[in-house]
């Protein structure tokens, strides 16, 4: 035993699959020992690494507060000459032998990280498993998690101090959930949860088109802000409300947003009041809106205004519109997917003559 390089502590752990090890080791001594099996014709069972999720991984690891308090599950290769005492793990670097069962985009993130010599992973340690017992563990761990609720999480960014824009989202979904004179009065799913009869959109779906009108990396400014609230961020004329956002404006994001969706309410009132049957104030119509929004602004940007009224003559061109081709705005005109979304964001930007 005096012959390994390395001897970690270890908890012994018994479940029904049968018995296994805790432990916790050092980034750069993982990266030298571990490898991955991805899924290439019949053989291996990971998916192929996401190059964006390890880059987002890899930024968050580089962050003061960085936490990864998941273990990371490690089948240990039957061929290596190791030994397990009653609480030991001894074992040498000399080659890869340790299989990332769970964990390969949070490992290949920190080990891409300049900051990976801080880390100490936790870690589960299996041993002597078949092909099959390993493809097995990595779909049950994968298909029994339970996705958190995008509303959820978006509501969680209430409590940070910090400004970001996801924090900004939230404050802009729930003003106008609550104000009287909003279109969206209690109409906004602020949990995921319906809280009304006139409920008919997610915090989570409200968020997730309104963010890229103000950041096209959100998690990235939220990390720069964080570390420093006084720091300047980069404009960027892709995003219309990011002018805004920079220059701490918010009420004038709810403004604009809120004018935007007064002119829609008033422009098909039937239709935005009865979600049952019309698709307008679900995800299909506010996502198209939302996609539609970027020229709106640079029309409306172009001529110095961007009131009620403006919004008011461009929905009312929309509405011309449908009439002309005889269409109503229900699910049978235009399904609940992202194409048709696209279909009718173009329907706005046609009637309005914004598309080349």
């Amino acid at each position: 035993m005096n012959n390994y390089k390395y001897k970690i502590p270890i908890i012994e752990v018994s479940q029904p699959i049968g018995t296994f090890y805790i432990s916790v080791l050092d980034a750069t001594i993982l990266e030298k020992i571990s490898k991955v099996s991805t899924r290439l014709g019949n053989k291996g069972y990971q998916r192929e690494e996401t190059t964006k999720r390890v880059n987002d991984i890899k930024k968050f690891s580089e962050d003061e507060e960085a936490i990864f308090p998941t273990p990371i599950v490690l089948s240990i290769d039957n061929s290596l000459e190791y030994t397990i005492t009653e609480n030991q793990f001894c074992f040498n670097d000399s080659f890869p032998f340790a299989e990332i069962i769970d964990g390969q985009h949070r490992a290949a993130g920190i080990f891409k990280s300049s900051q990976k010599q801080l880390f100490q992973l936790p870690i589960i340690l299996l041993f002597d498993l078949t092909e099959e017992e390993k493809a097995y563990i990595f779909s049950t761990i994968n298909s029994k998690q339970t996705k958190v609720s995008m509303s959820l999480i978006y509501d969680l960014f209430s409590i940070s101090q910090n400004r970001s824009p996801q924090k900004t989202c939230h404050e802009v979904a729930r003003l106008l959930n609550t104000d009287e004179a909003s279109p969206f009065y209690n109409r906004l799913k602020m949990l995921g949860k319906k809280e009304s009869d006139f409920s008919s959109l997610s915090q989570g779906s409200f968020i997730r088109y309104l963010l890229p009108l103000i950041s096209r990396n959100p998690d990235e400014d939220l990390l720069i802000l964080k570390n420093n609230p006084n720091a300047k961020l980069k404009d960027d004329i892709r995003c219309p409300l990011r002018y805004y956002f920079i220059n701490e404006q918010d009420e004038m994001i709810y403004k604009i947003i809120s004018n935007v969706f007064k002119a829609i309410r008033d422009t098909f009132p039937m239709e935005w009041e009865n979600h049952n049957k019309y698709i307008l104030s679900k995800t299909t119509g506010y996502g198209a809106i939302m996609r539609a929004f970027p020229s709106l602004f640079e029309l409306g940007a172009s001529k110095g205004t961007l009131t009620y009224d403006f919004f008011l003559d461009c929905f009312y061109n929309f509405a011309l519109e449908l009439k002309e081709q005889q269409k109503i705005l229900t699910s049978e005109y235009f399904p609940s997917n992202e194409n048709e979304q696209k279909k009718l964001a173009n329907l706005i930007l046609s009637s309005n003559r914004l598309l080349v």
